[in-house]
């Protein structure tokens, strides 16, 4: 609204010179203030726009609120005049979004996009929060050493102990045999499993990567990368689905309106369903398409 005044303001002052109204010299500052108030406010509505797209998740909370905190803490010489209000806003985010730098989900979805890392916490929070990731991989993905694995080769079988085992304790030319055969055996199974790295390995290599640039999707990279942190992709793909806002199921609602309306009122319901996923989901199709064949 106050980016709209702005707008009219030549035209307001036209108005104001036409029909007599009573000039005040106060009138060039409260423009003045008003200039600042918008500018201050200017960094919300493009925030507000970044988190309300399609492609936004939980991921770019604790980014996004650490970003406005640092911008609303410098402070400038144009702050003349807005200094309180801008202090007033940094102490209410501060105190609104004190709580997600404490929530797994928040943290979790963080570190596992590329675009961020952990590179918004501070030095506690970050080792909180690659501890918390190194736990919850080990806990998505099924241990490769488990007996999961060990059911895939069948045992070695046991020779039956003689008179002369019974007699030597186990000590026999043949009781060596069955054992070197056994321990041969089981050096087999640890060399043919697969080469993947521990998940330690795979999170301090993921992160001492530098992060992709902003305008890149993160989604794409793990579809690239799976192979080299595969289980990091695994819980990627748990976390960095959440969305962030329920703009989009708004959409859809609004979408419903267009489709099912006063001269469409007798459409069928699976008919309506279907049109709704075309229109929803054409964009993302119309997007792969035009995407060249790797």
């Amino acid at each position: 609204m106050m980016t709209s005044l702005l707008e009219n303001k030549h035209a307001l002052a036209v108005f104001a010179t036409e029909h007599a109204l009573p000039a005040r010299a106060s009138l060039t500052v409260q423009w003045g203030l008003t200039e600042k108030l918008v500018t201050l406010l200017a960094p919300f509505e493009e925030l507000t726009k970044q988190i309300s797209s399609h492609s936004s998740s939980t991921a770019d909370v604790i980014p996004s609120v650490v970003a406005l905190k640092r911008l609303l803490s410098k402070e400038t010489e144009a702050d003349s005049g807005v200094r309180t209000t801008k202090s007033a806003l940094l102490e209410a985010v501060s105190d609104r979004f004190q709580n997600v730098f404490t929530e797994p989900l928040y943290y979790l979805a963080t570190v596992l996009d590329p675009r961020y890392k952990d590179r918004y916490f501070d030095v506690d929070t970050k080792m909180q929060a690659i501890s918390m990731l190194q736990r919850q991989v080990d806990t998505i993905t099924p241990n490769s050493s488990g007996p999961a694995r060990e059911t895939m080769h069948e045992p070695h079988a046991q020779r039956r102990r003689t008179e002369d085992d019974e007699a030597t304790g186990g000590l026999s030319l043949l009781a060596m045999y069955d054992e070197i055969l056994e321990e041969n055996a089981l050096r087999h199974r640890e060399e043919e499993q697969p080469t993947k790295p521990s998940t330690s390995v795979q999170v301090h290599g993921y992160l001492s990567e530098p992060p992709i640039p902003r305008d890149q999707d993160p989604l794409h990279y793990w579809a690239s990368n799976c192979a080299r942190y595969p289980d990091l992709a695994l819980a990627a793909r748990k976390y960095l689905s959440a969305p962030l806002t329920s703009v989009d199921s708004e959409r859809l609602f609004s979408a419903a309106s267009d489709v099912v309306d006063d001269k469409r009122n007798r459409i069928l319901c699976e008919k309506a369903e279907m049109l709704l996923f075309v229109k929803m989901n054409f964009a993302f199709v119309k997007k792969k398409l035009l995407i060249p064949p790797q």
